[in-house]
């Protein structure tokens, strides 16, 4: 139906188009053209020019920062304001002070994010393993440039790398900085563009000039003799996994394990933890840890505490009487960011467009662009030599006679007829010509031309050997080589990460790591459980339950067992009894759809102990009359999985588990009431779990099976009557003296 007009009255009113800020008319643009037109130029912009590192290792924010500290002359001298250096740098980069700051703090020292920092600071610049602790204001703090930065911006004046106009046409920037060395291995880089991020974990800067220099003479060598693995800023130890860094090696992507190192005081009985994981922080370590002793899943110890100071990171850990440091730790490592991952993804600019690149290929992209700048650098030089030839060998003609081209110069009338004058009389071009006339009186001797013409041979000589360098490629490797060892041997540094292998450490073994005792375990009806050891047991009066509830199961075990609850929604749950606290008698106990987080409405049906081999066998009894019979070991897994669903079928109701651990004899009943007493061994086990099973006791349509019991269990007097060879079987009516109910009169 068309919609019905409103009346004018009811109407919303619009003010003035121009002055909301709208148009008048709304245009439909398909959203395919919006994403083009708006959305992919952004995503394109926040790619190429913002969060993916390039083939020097750094992203624009990086590059205009620190070559704008470069023009400030922050390579020598003194430190200047960091404010100062922010507001130069908003020349080239218009994103704001804030992140220009943030930036430089990365860069430097005192941060401690980098294994070669480029930023001299001093002042409070914070530290990379604290989350909490902030950077003072730029107007505090002060910096200049390190030493290696000499490395960065070698010979940038000699046509190196291009230069770009900045955002406003008023100056120039470089489009790469000529980084002597693969600068893109060494600094740890993050950044998250649209639809892809970047992740680059830092390497010793000697070990990837070495490598490079290996690989510039043999590019199939073996990158691990000389890379041995990433090194980090904060110390720690990695643990060397050689399958995983051969991902990284060859596809840029993979993620290597670090954890924190640590010493133990014997003195004060206190555990100092002094290096830790780059991809954690102090503060995520300690909240975790006192989650950990909240829960009361560690309890050894007494107290933690931050004592970090100007000497370094340092955690301190009070130890309770009796504690192994080495197990603590050993647990430790196991549930905090002590030991953490770090993920690995090698994203990086190739010519404008993203790519994720291996160790290998990376080293084969910077040494084809390294080797291109410094093929720029010889033809730079080259070409300066050859013009200071040129004038040379117009000088040269001078010197035949030096009184001729005096009187031609004082001869000349008009001062603009000197130059073509000299190039009539002496046969030179233009440029001679000017250098000629610019020559000072005093140096119109003999001696003084005689001296610069000498220069000559030396030039020629200079000239031919850098032509033989452009036309020799293993000349170029050369002289990258020689520049390489030359920053290996001058700001190379010992690794901070140190490598252990997985055989020199000991597992983390959690049922060592918890004492071991005995224990009753009691579950009830409604899913309660309680887990009490023997001397509370003996001390404690009668079991308290709910009103309405009473027990189901009842175990002894220890406190290391595992334990598996059968809930009503064909599932599964596994755990520890080391995850549940020692209690009493006279409490309700813990309730587990609760502790283990189960589905609304889900219920406890039945508890079992599969023992650390998983030996013994499941019995499932459903209505229909059928029993699947399955392995203890069908719930095993290899994974610490603590929830498994398709427990058993679904496909009939549930009447009982019961758990057999020798074949045995077991009574049948039904409503009818019909009894059949048959042998477990008649029953074959089933691959799966949800299995059916077979048929054991044949029913009439309106009777279902009702119970299961052990011939123990029973009353029954007369066992041949119900007995069976064979299965399925209908059973037989269960007499009065066999029921049961003759002797509970008596008991009344």
């Amino acid at each position: 139906m068309p919609k019905k007009k409103q009346p004018e009255e009811s109407r919303p009113k619009v003010q003035n188009p121009n002055v909301l800020g709208l148009h008048a008319s709304v245009m439909e643009q398909p959203i395919t053209d919006t994403l083009e037109n708006n959305y992919m130029p952004y995503a394109m912009s926040v790619i190429v020019s913002r969060a993916i590192p390039e083939i020097d290792g750094f992203k624009p924010s990086h590059r205009k920062l620190l070559y704008t500290m470069y023009k400030m002359g922050l390579m020598t001298g003194g430190r200047t304001k960091s404010a100062n250096i922010v507001g130069q740098t908003m020349r080239l980069n218009p994103h704001g002070d804030a992140a220009i700051y943030d930036t430089m703090v990365r860069l430097s020292r005192g941060y401690g994010a980098l294994l070669t920092p480029f930023v001299d600071s001093k002042g409070n610049f914070g530290k990379c393993y604290s989350r909490d602790m902030s950077w003072a204001a730029p107007r505090y703090t002060e910096a200049k440039l390190t030493p290696i930065c000499a490395e960065l911006f070698r010979d940038i004046d000699s046509d190196t790398v291009d230069f770009v106009d900045n955002y406003d046409n008023t100056m120039t920037e470089p489009a790469l900085l000529p980084t002597t060395f693969p600068n893109i291995l060494v600094s740890a880089n993050s950044g998250i563009a649209v639809g892809m991020a970047s992740q680059f974990c830092g390497f010793n800067l000697k070990e990837v000039c070495e490598t490079t220099v290996a690989y510039l003479k043999n590019p199939e060598c073996d990158l691990s003799e000389t890379l041995l693995a990433p090194d980090f800023p904060t110390g720690g130890e990695l643990i060397c996994d050689s399958a995983a860094l051969r991902d990284i090696y060859e596809t840029g992507r993979g993620s290597v394990r670090v954890r924190a190192r640590y010493r133990y005081v014997k003195e004060e009985n206190l555990i100092e933890i002094y290096e830790i994981p780059y991809s954690t922080t102090v503060e995520a370590i300690l909240d975790k840890v006192a989650e950990l002793i909240k829960a009361g899943k560690v309890k050894e110890i007494a107290d933690m505490r931050d004592e970090t100071d100007l000497s370094g990171l340092k955690l301190a850990i009070d130890l309770k009487r009796g504690t192994d440091p080495d197990k603590l730790m050993a647990k430790l490592y196991k549930q905090t960011t002590l030991e953490d991952s770090f993920a690995c993804n090698f994203n990086v600019l190739i010519a404008g467009s993203p790519q994720v690149l291996g160790v290998r290929r990376i080293l084969e992209e910077w040494t084809a662009w390294r080797t291109e700048s410094v093929r720029r650098r010889v033809y730079f030089i080259l070409k300066k030599k050859k013009d200071k030839l040129h004038l040379l060998k117009g000088l040269k003609r001078i010197l035949l006679d030096i009184d001729k081209a005096i009187a031609i110069i004082r001869e000349t009338e008009e001062e603009a007829e000197v130059i073509p004058n000299l190039m009539i009389g002496f046969g030179i071009d233009q440029i001679q010509a000017e250098y000629v006339a610019e020559i000072k009186l005093r140096n119109i001797n003999k001696e003084y031309i005689l001296k610069r013409t000498r220069e000559t041979d030396a030039l020629r000589d200079e000239i031919d050997d850098l032509e033989n360098v452009l036309g020799d490629p293993r000349r170029v490797r050369k002289i990258i080589v020689d520049e390489l060892g030359e920053v290996a041997k001058k700001y190379g540094e010992p690794r901070r990460t140190s490598i252990v292998y997985g055989h020199e450490i000991e597992p983390f073994d959690e049922e060592e790591s918890v004492e071991e005792y005995p224990v009753h375990v009691f579950l009830s009806r409604e899913g309660y459980l309680k887990k009490i050891t023997p001397l509370s047991l003996r001390m404690s009066g009668e079991q308290k339950y709910k009103e309405g509830d009473g027990p189901r199961q009842a175990f002894e075990t220890t406190s290391h067992a595992e334990i598996m609850f059968f809930t009503d929604r064909q599932q599964v749950y596994k755990t520890r009894l080391s995850e549940f606290e020692d209690t009493k008698a006279s409490v309700l106990g813990e309730y587990l759809p609760a502790k283990l987080g189960m589905d609304a409405g889900e219920n406890v049906i039945f508890a079992a102990l599969p023992g650390k081999d998983y030996a013994g066998t499941l019995l499932f009894f459903f209505e229909n009359g059928k029993a699947a019979r399955v392995e203890m070991k069908s719930y095993q897994t290899a994974s610490n999985r603590r929830k498994l669903t398709g427990a058993y079928s679904d496909k009939s109701p549930l009447v009982c588990i019961r758990r057999i651990d020798e074949e045995c004899e077991l009574a049948v009943y039904s409503n009818e009431p019909r009894c059949l007493i048959f042998h477990t061994a008649l029953l074959a086990p089933k691959t799966t779990r949800t299995t059916q099973g077979v048929a054991v006791m044949n029913l009439k349509p309106r009777y279902h099976l009702e119970e299961v019991k052990t011939l123990g269990e029973t009353s029954i007097v007369n066992q041949g009557r119900y007995r069976v060879r064979a299965v399925p079987a209908a059973g037989a009516l269960v007499r009065e003296e066999d029921s049961g109910e003759e002797q509970m009169n008596l008991l009344d």
